[in-house]
């Protein structure tokens, strides 16, 4: 893992004096970090807050807060500040790329389809805010994206992703790791075809059971 200068972690007595989830607390951080990326310098609260209540309604039962308190402020603009900092610094060094907000992960069977974090040309960007070192949990998560996106270039002949950076604002830290490498750790001795026909097989098992 790797940090990056002139970052600064989020305190964690700052996170712990808020009352909100901490999912809801970083999406918050996530929907003022894009819009400070697309050029907003001042984005409204409330509009971060609606964006990220419904991004958070998606997948968990999001307790909506009736306002933010200062703490909440404070957290999600350092968060987002660490963000923005960091992508920044990625794209100066990949100056050729066009950085993409919440690129598309194609569904497969019925794994629906859905977005990453960011991406930077053949690098996809996943973001976590979270107090610990990234885990297998999260290399399974970027796994599976990888492998719905190159189901999807097989039949459509597009380019498929070959490095994937874990970023956490949050900590200030960072992993740059190639894909390649993540399957062979993942997967023994199973090639990217044969892991992509495998992850097929297992969608249409499932899929005649229903």
């Amino acid at each position: 893992m790797f940090a990056f200068a002139g970052v600064e972690p989020v305190p964690d007595e700052l996170v712990d004096k808020s009352r909100l989830q901490k999912a809801m607390l970083f999406e918050l951080s996530m929907a003022r970090a894009e819009s400070l990326l697309s050029g907003d310098r001042e984005p409204s609260w409330d509009h971060c807050l609606q964006l990220a209540s419904t991004r958070q309604r998606r997948h968990y039962d999001a307790k909506v807060p009736d306002k933010l308190e200062q703490c909440d402020y404070d957290v999600a603009t350092h968060a987002a500040q660490n963000l923005v900092v960091m992508l920044n610094k990625v794209q100066a060094q990949n100056s050729d790329a066009q950085l993409e907000r919440s690129p598309f992960i194609p569904g497969l069977g019925w794994i629906a389809s859905g977005n990453g974090d960011f991406s930077l040309g053949s690098m996809l960007i996943e973001v976590k805010h979270t107090d610990r070192n990234f885990v297998a949990g999260d290399f399974r998560q970027v796994l599976m994206y990888w492998l719905l996106k190159y189901a999807a270039a097989i039949e459509n002949n597009d380019d498929v992703w070959s490095d994937v950076l874990l970023l956490n604002p949050r900590r200030n830290c960072a992993l740059l790791v190639k894909f390649d490498y993540l399957l062979r750790s993942a997967s023994a001795s199973s090639n990217r075809v044969e892991l992509s026909e495998l992850l097929r097989s297992i969608v249409s098992q499932d899929f005649d059971r229903r």
